[in-house]
């Protein structure tokens, strides 16, 4: 089976219709944010991966911080040619490689993170370079005028933002093109929808591409209970996973089981199917081989506008399924 192939946005860059998010592969700082971290399956995930088609990896600096990056190096080894890596820069990172949890999008600073990249991923090219967050400090331009200088010296191929508004989307489209955003998107979090930031992208020619597709594992199915979760994973500390949205999101999972059921698909493929119908580009995170099967598989998936509808009516727009992060987390989304 050969993936089906997409234009990411209007300048050229072209992907699978479904990439791999790496962030669960390397534990990060002192937690494991999805369990525990098993290098040797990690590497075998991007490389069944790749043999089904699979060659888009989304990692950023901060994971680990650095761990993820020089995994992907490792994992690809001598077929760097053969992959479309994206990566971040935003979160502050110091020289001691410790998280400083300022958001940094200083000319100086982008200049640092790129090349700590580079030197991290093995590689002297970055395909899909993003701001992880809007340095609220620093004027957008600022920022992606010094992306741009990357492109121009050949050092990254494709800009991106991450979590942005539409104002900072046309802002920043109009010092250099960008190529890509990336948000939250899943059935349970459609806020850059309410927001018409999809509807901005389109109107500009830009791409979306959605992290935490799976609404952060509970679109999976796997997750009946608060105890499924390990003890040091982040997500019991967000409100999604807290007891007042918790079962009323048990719920609405059913409902969506009920219908993959009658597919003879499972519950992540539908939700991921449900996203590609709409023409965004899904990075579901796994770090096992047997689920970036199943996450590829989705891509053979066709829903009816039937399917859609019935899907939306389970989880209409505006559901309030709780906030994807804590409120610190929350305060620096743009």
């Amino acid at each position: 089976m050969e993936i089906k192939k997409i234009k990411l946005g209007s300048e050229g860059l072209v992907v699978p219709k479904i990439g791999l998010g790496c962030m669960g592969m390397t534990g990060f700082e002192d937690a494991n944010m999805y369990g525990p971290a098993d290098e040797k399956e990690a590497i075998a995930t991007i490389h069944k991966s790749f043999e089904m088609g699979g060659n888009f990896l989304d990692t950023a600096d901060l994971y680990g911080p650095f761990k993820n990056e020089q995994l992907i190096a490792k994992a690809i080894g001598e077929n760097r040619d053969k992959y479309i890596i994206a990566t971040k820069f935003g979160w502050e990172i110091d020289d001691n490689d410790k998280v400083t949890w300022a958001i940094n999008g200083k000319k100086e600073y982008v200049k640092k993170a790129v090349e700590r990249s580079l030197k991290n991923l093995k590689t002297d090219f970055i395909d899909l370079y993003y701001m992880h967050r809007l340095d609220k400090n620093t004027s957008i331009e600022e920022t992606v005028e010094a992306m741009s200088e990357l492109v121009k010296e050949g050092k990254v191929g494709y800009l991106g933002l991450s979590e942005v508004s539409s104002e900072t989307v046309k802002r920043a489209h109009a010092v250099h093109p960008i190529t890509a955003v990336q948000s939250e998107y899943s059935l349970f979090e459609r806020t850059v929808e309410e927001r018409g930031v999809i509807q901005t992208l389109n109107e500009l020619g830009i791409g979306f591409v959605a992290y935490s597709p799976l609404g952060r594992g509970f679109l999976s199915g796997q997750i009946r209970s608060i105890d499924d979760l390990p003890e040091n994973d982040f997500r019991r500390a967000i409100p999604r996973f807290q007891e007042g949205h918790f079962y009323k999101n048990i719920e609405l999972v059913n409902a969506i089981e009920t219908m993959a059921e009658e597919k003879n698909i499972t519950p992540s493929q539908l939700a991921l199917a449900w996203i590609m119908a709409k023409g965004i580009l899904p990075i579901p995170g796994t770090k096992r081989r047997k689920y970036v099967e199943q996450n590829i598989n989705a891509t053979q998936i066709e829903l009816t506008s039937a399917d859609l509808s019935r899907l939306e009516s389970i989880v209409p727009l505006g559901t309030d399924t709780g906030e994807p992060y804590d409120e610190f987390s929350m305060g620096l989304l743009d």
